[in-house]
């Protein structure tokens, strides 16, 4: 068997975290390629590298313009239903995301707060949210508190035009994950799908028009020689 390399795990992440597979699946796949592995190693990659993926990816996007479209959505972790709040702007370039336990206020603040931080945001000039109440409180809160000037639409139909197929690509994914097991995991697997989801979505400076390129791209973050 060939010996393992940062390039098999930079491929089996990338491929956990791009396509519909599962972590068997890519033992299978990788068996192809005369290599042997656990499925646990490579979950262990994915925990590890999806959050960093992330971190490194958002230094390389283009920044989102400055009408936002916010909702959240369901995932189900450990058996129980979590919220997965998302944020895109209105030509669907994603801002950030915030998994939480609860759906209130308080985690919709938080949410809002971290999309805020984020490098490649720009502060909203609107955002157009569901019917969810706890939006224009929290979003009234943070202007009280300087964060950000912002007039807040409740258009439901804009919201789910410009998000809702961003939550069946989310549900399509984790249905070949067998159950995400923890809260923290959940969030290191979910930083990684977005990341690429970004790069599909072509946000990032460096264009990536083919798998070809996005492959390369993807190694270049990780300092990976061609």
């Amino acid at each position: 068997m060939e010996t393992l390399s940062t390039r098999n795990y930079s491929y089996t992440v990338r491929w956990y975290l791009r396509y519909n597979l599962s972590f068997r699946n890519l033992v299978d796949m990788m068996e192809e390629r005369g290599l042997s592995m656990a499925h646990t190693t490579i979950m262990r990659w994915v925990h590890q590298y999806g959050p960093d993926l992330d971190k490194r990816i958002r230094r390389h996007l283009k920044q989102t313009n400055d009408s936002w479209r916010v909702d959240e959505t369901y995932i189900k972790v450990k058996g129980q239903w979590m919220y997965l709040y998302r944020a895109v702007d209105s030509e669907g370039s994603t801002i950030d995301f915030y998994l939480s336990e609860l759906r209130d206020k308080q985690a919709a603040k938080r949410f809002f707060k971290k999309a805020l931080a984020t490098c490649h945001s720009t502060t909203p000039r609107v955002i157009t949210v569901d019917k969810n109440p706890v939006y224009p409180v929290a979003i009234q809160e943070l202007k009280e508190k300087k964060y950000a000037r912002r007039h807040t639409s409740t258009t439901n139909t804009v919201s789910e035009q410009h998000c809702g197929t961003r939550s069946s690509f989310y549900k399509k994914t984790v249905r070949s994950m067998l159950g995400l097991k923890s809260f923290r995991t959940a969030t290191y697997i979910l930083s990684g799908i977005e990341a690429m989801h970004m790069v599909k979505k072509d946000q990032p400076h460096q264009r990536a028009k083919s798998a070809q390129n996005e492959v390369e791209f993807i190694h270049k973050l990780f300092g990976v020689a061609a």
